[in-house]
């Protein structure tokens, strides 16, 4: 199997990358010798290797649940349903929904939009299907609403017995009102680790198992995933050829030179949610203590004929980390046309892989030399294997650059600043004396 390769464009030397190699290396033994801040939160460390036991158990429940449901509807928030929804979306062909493959996965709890629960639930109306339901605690409200309306529904059209077979609860291994819940029920349940937090969790049954459901090979996904762990957290890799580091010490220096947001940029539609899961790692990792580089995204050559004008000639407060996947899977070549009133003639005969690639390269040249550098990871293939390592890679990449920021990498204190309103203006139980200074700051009293 080819690896990932981590390369930066010729706006960044070499020497400069080599001047971070101690820095780098520091917040690397800090993150696997566990001496850092959070260091009680650094189980995914070791996932790649240590969920091996559990695998057979993931894809016996996958198989069953695939042999009764047309469709899987997943529930969960941030990192419960981040994480599968972008190795599924990768892997999956982009039609299947329409091809008729059953079971799809969909995803529910990820917002509070009514329209989207009706629409979810008039659906499921017509169709066999059961619940994934991902959450540590089972309170998060989110999540907790879309499944206390699914499971009703789900017994009420299949009868509790059936539904008892069809609901697979992921959550803490003692506590929490979804461990009570799925104890009371008989529900077959995984655990969450209290050692891995949710960002971090996409290769423990959080993720394997939807990924499973969907018919994927999570072994394959595994076995990328720990050659790239293995790779990037030895001391014995040099810091040249550790993707991590290199990519770690580019971004702290670009952040240092005043570079204040990370385009992850990519010219693969299916990519997109790998986009959504590492915004999620990245923004909730270092955003703190007023740090932190703003992660955004983009879908190249798409997003050129919107954001590509203010990206060449716009302030220059980013740079570009470009995924270039370099096989395609399938073969398009584009034809002759005698007529060709397009002017496409120039391109017949070649794939459509290389105006792509050649859309790319150009793209590339014009940012760099507009001032926007570009830092570029190199993937094989879409295959588990080749998202395997990505995973790896972003997730080692993110602890170090944490470090190297300064920050606790792996809490997320501001999460709950807006769940204290949120509850307030419901009028929780417990939240009364919020309740009544939001509703004074309201009316400006």
């Amino acid at each position: 199997m080819k690896d990932i390769r981590f390369t930066y464009s010729y706006a960044l030397e070499s020497s400069t990358l080599e001047s971070y190699k101690t820095e780098t290396q520091s917040a690397l033994r800090t993150l696997v010798k566990g001496t850092g801040a959070g260091n009680d939160f650094l189980g995914w460390l070791g996932l790649p290797m240590d969920i091996r036991k559990q695998v057979a158990a993931i894809r016996d429940c996958a198989d069953r649940l695939r042999a009764q449901c047309e469709v899987i509807v997943c529930v969960g928030i941030g990192g419960s349903y981040l994480g599968a929804k972008a190795v599924i979306d990768a892997l999956q062909p982009a039609f299947a929904w329409l091809e008729g493959r059953k079971p799809q996965i969909v995803y529910a709890g990820n917002n509070i939009s009514e329209d989207y629960l009706y629409e979810l639930q008039n659906l499921l109306r017509k169709k066999q299907f059961g619940i994934i339901c991902i959450s540590k605690s089972g309170t998060t409200t989110e999540p907790a609403l879309a499944f206390r309306l699914l499971k009703m529904q789900l017994e009420e059209q299949a009868g509790k017995a059936t539904a008892k077979e069809r609901i697979v609860c992921i959550t803490d291994a003692k506590k929490g009102a979804l461990r009570t819940l799925a104890t009371q029920e008989g529900y077959d349940t995984f655990v969450i680790e209290d050692n891995i937090g949710g960002r971090f969790s996409v290769l423990s049954p959080v993720g394997l198992l939807p990924i499973a459901c969907a018919g994927l090979n999570i072994n394959a996904l595994l076995d990328g995933a720990e050659r790239m762990m293995n790779c990037c957290t030895s001391s014995e890799t040099d810091f040249e050829d550790n993707p991590a580091l290199l990519y770690a010490a580019a971004r702290n220096h670009l952040y240092r030179q005043g570079k204040k947001i990370e385009l992850l940029v990519n010219y693969h539609p299916k990519l997109h949610f790998v986009s959504e899961w590492w915004k999620q790692l990245y923004g909730e990792s270092e955003g703190k203590e007023h740090k932190g580089i703003f992660p955004a995204s983009v879908d190249f050559t798409t997003d050129l004929h919107s954001m590509g004008q203010y990206v060449q000639d716009g302030e220059r407060h980013l740079f570009e980390t470009v995924i270039s996947v370099q096989e395609p899977n399938e073969k398009v070549v584009v034809p002759s046309d005698k007529d060709n009133l397009d002017g496409l003639n120039f391109l017949a005969g070649k794939r459509v892989d290389e105006v792509n690639k050649m859309a790319e390269l150009g793209t590339r040249l014009a940012h760099t030399d507009g001032g926007v550098p570009n830092l570029l990871i190199e993937l094989p293939a879409l295959n588990e294997y080749s998202i395997g390592e990505l995973i790896a890679f972003f997730e080692v990449g993110c602890g170090v650059s944490g470090y190297m920021l300064g920050v606790n990498p792996f809490n997320q204190p501001g999460v709950e600043a807006y769940k204290k309103n949120m509850f307030a203006l419901l009028h929780k139980p417990g939240y009364e004396e919020a309740t009544a200074a939001i509703e004074a700051r309201i009316n400006n009293k």
